[in-house]
């Protein structure tokens, strides 16, 4: 896995660098630069009849500009180069940088509220450069940067982040008014926090992550908010199973899903869990859903729940299950709740919470801190907000923030559905997922996961289960996006696509420790 630091531990890498590792700023500094001229050249077949515009701010980003701009001047292209404020405004290292790339013969404009001579520039040029900005941004942006930003996400060329887009909060993803859009951005060292959300994914576009002359280990003294999932790691928990491996090891899950009109829900997590490992699936349904349910999916089996005599009903089927599935399209009445509220009660073993079942304890996550097995709680933004009674947007706004306080309150695993899903549990690290695409906005995508993580809890530690189900779920999409397009997935295709995510993993990394 790789750490995800946040702007302050961003700084703190930077000092440590330069102070205990001796490591001068300026060599920082240039390091960054040329990565990101490096990224350019392979991203947009740099020429010599190629012709940028860079616009830099007078800290230590538009620093960074300026060296980008002077590789790319004595790479033999022209570049158009804008400094917003005046020379005397520059950080020392910037100031360096500005100066040396002057005495090249490169003339550089002040730009203020009259973007005139810039958006001339950016008219015919191939590519933008931003570097107004970095991560230690946190406030908005407004005045004369704001009408920077305006004409360079006008310009309707490739632009360049440099470090982070200029506007976007480097912790939680979010525009700080104006934000640039990027086509790509160029981060030094490590990633960010605000990059791997889906408002700061939305504008950072394809994300490098360069080297800036610093061994990855310096990482140990200033610490990380997060861990980025890697292939290699999903490669390592979904180890091959033994040969004389049964049905019965493999784990035997009950889905308590599927009310009239909704027994869809049922069938796909039923069969995700199927894809996804599980030896043996009972579908434990309302007896107006059973015979609907029944036949339909033919390896599955059906258990009818007893409306008079709930609770004994429940127990029976509980017996000899190894994990419980409980909430797809299951319902909200009273009967569905005294369901829901006894497993919790009295199951011991894992359960995986989705849909219906966490929308019953609207503003008591603590409900789960006293269940009586492990559960994962797999919501989207809207039924995370309701489970902490914030709004889907508040969650949006700060989601390390927002599932750290439902893993604090309701101690137990959550994965905070979305583009770069999170997952995290009581005293673990905020893991992010990467894997998944716009396909994947299609009815039925979370029944397919939360039938994936059903199969998985039966043989992995919830946690590891959640983020290995996670990937696995967002892979499978990706490769249907591959063949077809970002549209246009039906959900139980991704849960077939589950095993050959499971076989392109195995061979990628055949030569993992397992």
């Amino acid at each position: 896995m790789i750490p995800v630091l946040s702007r302050a531990q961003m700084r703190a890498y930077d000092a440590h660098a330069a102070g205990a590792c001796s490591v001068p700023s300026l060599i920082l500094m240039e390091n960054a630069g040329r990565g990101v001229a490096d990224v350019m050249g392979r991203e947009l077949a740099i020429t010599r009849a190629s012709r940028f515009v860079v616009v830099c701010g007078s800290g230590n980003n538009g620093g960074d500009g300026f060296v980008v701009a002077r590789h790319l001047v004595t790479r033999g292209s022209t570049v158009d180069v804008h400094r917003v404020g005046s020379v005397a405004k520059l950080s020392a290292d910037a100031r360096v940088n500005h100066d040396a790339l002057a005495g090249l013969g490169v003339s550089i404009k002040e730009v203020g509220e009259d973007t005139g001579p810039l958006r001339a520039d950016l008219s015919c040029c191939d590519a933008a450069v931003d570097a107004l900005f970095g991560t230690g941004l946190d406030r908005p942006i407004v005045g004369a940067h704001a009408l920077v930003v305006e004409a360079i996400n006008q310009c309707k060329k490739p632009v360049v982040s440099v470090d982070v887009p200029s506007g976007l909060d480097a912790d939680t993803g979010v525009p700080l008014g104006a934000v640039v859009k990027a086509a790509f951005t160029v981060t030094f060292a490590l990633y960010k926090l605000g990059l791997l959300t889906p408002s700061g994914a939305g504008s950072a576009g394809k994300v490098h992550v360069v080297d800036i002359g610093v061994p990855p280990s310096l990482v140990d003294h200033v610490g990380h908010s997060a861990f980025l999932l890697e292939p290699s790691d999903v490669a390592r928990a979904v180890s091959p199973r033994i040969v004389s491996a049964h049905k019965g090891g493999a784990g035997h899950v009950a889905i308590f899903a599927g009310s009239s009109g909704k027994v869809g829900a049922a069938l796909m997590a039923a069969r995700a869990a199927l894809r996804a490992g599980a030896g043996v699936v009972t579908v434990a349904t309302w007896p107006e859903s059973a015979d609907a349910v029944e036949g339909r999916l033919v390896e599955a089996m059906t258990a009818r729940l007893e409306r008079g005599n709930l609770v004994a009903s429940v127990d029976k089927i509980l017996e000899g299950k190894r994990a419980v599935l409980v909430g797809p399209g299951f319902g909200t009445d009273d009967d569905a709740r005294v369901v829901v509220e006894h497993i919790l009660e009295t199951w011991q073993g894992p359960s995986v919470v989705d849909a219906d079942a966490l929308g019953m304890f609207e503003g008591r996550p603590e409900v789960f801190a006293s269940s009586r097995g492990a559960a994962v709680l797999t919501p989207h933004p809207g039924e995370l907000g309701k489970l902490l009674s914030l709004g889907a947007r508040q969650i949006e706004e700060d989601r390390f923030g927002a599932i750290a306080a439902a893993v604090a309150r309701a101690r137990s695993v959550v994965v905070l559905k979305g583009a770069h899903t999170l997952i995290c549990a009581p005293d673990e690290c905020t893991v992010i997922n990467a894997t998944g695409n716009a396909a994947l906005a299609t009815a039925g995508a979370g029944d397919i996961l939360s039938g994936i993580l059903g199969a998985l809890v039966c043989t992995l530690d919830p946690f590891e289960a959640a983020w290995v189900g996670v990937h696995l779920h967002g892979m499978a999409a990706d490769t249907w996006r591959d063949l077809h397009a970002d549209r246009g997935l039906l959900a139980h295709e991704v849960a077939d696509l589950v095993p050959d995510a499971m076989a392109a993993l195995a061979r990628a990394h055949a030569r993992c420790p397992v």
